[in-house]
């Protein structure tokens, strides 16, 4: 029987975690709303446009550490389903969805946040690095080849879904619903980079 109390306390937790939205920190620190400037996205590849590498540096820093630490609230809650593994854990999923939804839609900063890429691809290295790795692999080859981070993001989202369910993975049930959750939220997230994808005006990546 999953402890409900346990899995609900890991999402909560994870979501107040996630809320700390980095990018939005780092640009008070700087003197700028980053979500008043460039793609006005609370993210990690606006900061880099409108702030500079350094900033970028301290919101990767962020996102990926709000996601690990979120992650080990879920370990550490320690909801378990059919074995002993990360993706088993209930908890860790809970906790990791939460901090993706946080991050997304801030409660500290009236609920306008980032994409939850980075946070979610944080999460699922906890999960799963040999996904996680496959995951990123695709998107840098996507990205590399088209030099636009949002088309390599969603392709990377939508390939992860796919083989969440491939035999060989032996993920459960939860875990598929955790995918769809975190796909969709992402693809949600980047509704707009859609739009400008089919009408040829979004922002190319420059090395």
């Amino acid at each position: 029987m999953i402890d409900i109390l346990k899995v609900f306390a890991a999402l909560a937790l994870g979501y107040l975690l996630g809320s700390l939205n980095t990018a939005v920190i780092v640009g008070k620190i700087y003197g700028k709303d980053i979500s008043s400037h460039g793609s006005k996205n609370a993210g990690l590849t606006n900061t880099l446009r409108v702030l500079g590498k350094s900033a970028a540096v301290f919101v990767l820093a962020g996102d990926i550490l709000k996601g690990v630490i979120a992650c080990f609230i879920g370990l550490r809650l320690g909801v378990y389903i059919y074995s002993g593994e990360a993706k088993d854990c209930v908890s860790l999923l809970a906790a990791g969805a939460g901090a993706v939804l946080g991050h997304n839609w801030p409660v500290y900063f009236g609920f306008k946040g980032g994409k939850g890429a980075l946070t979610a691809a944080t999460v699922l290295f906890m999960l799963d690095w040999v996904m996680a790795l496959i995951c990123l692999g695709f998107f840098v080859i996507i990205v590399a080849s088209t030099r636009y981070v949002s088309l390599g993001t969603i392709c990377a989202t939508m390939f992860f879904v796919a083989i969440s369910f491939v035999p060989v993975f032996g993920n459960t049930f939860y875990f598929y619903i955790f995918a769809c959750l975190i796909a969709f939220t992402v693809i949600f997230k980047h509704k707009e980079n859609i739009q400008r994808l089919l009408s040829g005006t979004e922002n190319k990546l420059t090395f």
